[in-house]
C-alpha cells in the first residue's frame, strides 16, 4: 500500500517564487537599460530641443537664437518648461511600457493581475 501524501502546493509556491525571483532580474536589467537611455524632446516648434537620460538628468538644451528676446523672457521660460515636462514624461511613459512588459505576465500568477498597481513590489 502506497502512502499519498497531500499536495500541499508547495512545487507551486515555488514555481511562482521562481517566476518572481525572474522577474525581479528582469525589472533590474530593464531599469539598467532605461536609466542609461536618453531621450530627445522639442517645443515652441523645434526651437527649444531638450536631452534628458533615464534617470531624468538633463544632458543638453538647445535654444535657438532668433528665440531669445530680453524683451519677451516669459515665453522662452515657459517653452524651456514645456520642452523639459515633455522630455520627463517621455521618460515616464517610456519607463512604464517597458516595466508593463516585463510585469503583465505576473497575472498568470494566481490570477494577481499584474503588478503595475503594486508599486514598491521589487
Amino acid at each position: 500500500m502506497k502512502v499519498r501524501l497531500p499536495n500541499n502546493g508547495m512545487g507551486n509556491m515555488q514555481e511562482m517564487l521562481r517566476q518572481a525571483q525572474q522577474m525581479q532580474q528582469d525589472m533590474e536589467n530593464k531599469r539598467a537599460e532605461l536609466d542609461a537611455a536618453e531621450y530627445e524632446t522639442a517645443a515652441g516648434g523645434g526651437a527649444v530641443r531638450v536631452k534628458i537620460t533615464g534617470k531624468r538628468q538633463i544632458v543638453s538644451l538647445e535654444i535657438e537664437p532668433e528665440l531669445v528676446d530680453p524683451e519677451d523672457v516669459e515665453t522662452l521660460q515657459d517653452i524651456i518648461t514645456a520642452a523639459v515636462n515633455e522630455a520627463i514624461r517621455k521618460v515616464d511613459e517610456t519607463e512604464a511600457e517597458e516595466m508593463g512588459k516585463i510585469t503583465g505576465p505576473m497575472s498568470a500568477l494566481g490570477g494577481m493581475g499584474g503588478l503595475g498597481g503594486m508599486p514598491g513590489m521589487f
